[in-house]
């Protein structure tokens, strides 16, 4: 390739279209014409010999050079803003909204504080929480969504990532529970329990209960004792889960961290499990496009500095 043909513009003009897969979209967040992105994206197809971008029944898609060069082009631009403008300090009067997937179990232990911090720090920023069944590993990948927040069995080896916290299991029952008194691994088997889902990425589907490999860590840990619970109703929700330990015959096996949000409560009893279940880890992952943004540097830190207040004793 001849460097010479090379316009630095045509590169940011690459980067938001491989971010946007919309020509209109491409062109209205960089303040041109739709025939002006759309000249550009012939001059980006003869510079690199590929359409760079082709239609689908679905809309545009990238080509398989696109994908492989659209980290490459994005690590290019970040280098040379560094270069011009070292100062990279993320603007807190910034209006931007942060797309952020995250779990109910997430939601309810960390965004709340995640929350109170941006808007003390930053009062003009929006969050918007997105459920694990609205995205999937490519929106974060392409930067459609700015970070996942789960507890994760596998990830994209191409995504950047952090531990947040580590968790441990705690059961909720009512106060009338005739299981408080006498919490043996014997009654709690014989007990009615809500299961609450590890929910990850896409659309969910029914459970089985007889799936005991699908319904996760607690179940796994009793298959290890030999033992099976018996199970009332599958949600997806802890705040449901919660909701429905009050119920004076229902055991809820949660995180702790989740469990303690309704420790206060005078109806509830938290009681740690009669058995062992292995720790659960909470992650935070974003894609290598976003790595270096100020902003989602800024966002990053607040949610890490949250999370490690929360582990502080």
């Amino acid at each position: 390739m001849d460097l010479g043909r090379v316009d630095l513009n045509q590169l940011v003009h690459l980067d938001v279209l491989l971010r946007e897969l919309n020509v209109t979209k491409a062109a209205n967040h960089l303040g041109i014409t739709q025939p002006a992105m759309s000249n550009s994206l012939k001059r980006l197809r003869a510079l690199f010999d590929d359409p760079l971008l082709v239609r689908t029944s679905e809309g545009m898609a990238p080509t398989e050079l696109a994908l492989e060069i659209q980290p490459a082009i994005r690590e290019i631009l970040f280098n040379i803003e560094r270069v011009i403008k070292p100062d990279r300090d993320f603007d807190l009067n910034s209006r931007r909204t942060f797309r952020i997937m995250a779990s109910d179990y997430a939601e309810s232990t960390l965004i709340p504080e995640v929350l109170a911090v941006v808007r003390r720090q930053a009062p003009n920023i929006t969050l918007d929480v997105l459920t694990p069944s609205d995205v999937s590993f490519e929106d974060v990948e392409q930067g459609r969504v700015d970070m996942a927040i789960n507890r994760f069995d596998t990830i994209p080896q191409s995504f950047h990532q952090k531990t947040l916290w580590w968790d441990s299991f705690s059961c909720l029952m009512s106060a009338e529970n005739p299981l408080v008194h006498d919490f043996t691994l014997e009654n709690y088997l014989a007990a009615s329990h809500i299961w609450v889902s590890k929910t990850g990425f896409g659309v969910g589907v029914g459970v089985n209960p007889e799936d005991v490999q699908r319904l996760g860590w607690v179940d796994e840990a009793l298959v290890k004792l030999g033992a099976k619970r018996q199970i009332s109703v599958f949600t997806r929700h802890y705040q449901v889960a919660m909701l429905l330990a009050k119920q004076h015959d229902l055991v809820a096996t949660l995180p702790s961290r989740v469990a303690r949000l309704k420790s206060e409560s005078d109806k509830l009893v938290l009681k740690p499990p009669p058995f062992e279940i292995e720790e659960i880890e909470l992650k935070m992952a974003w894609s290598p496009l976003l790595h270096h943004n100020a902003g989602h540097q800024w966002l990053r830190k607040v949610i890490s500095d949250v999370a490690g207040a929360a582990n502080s004793p």
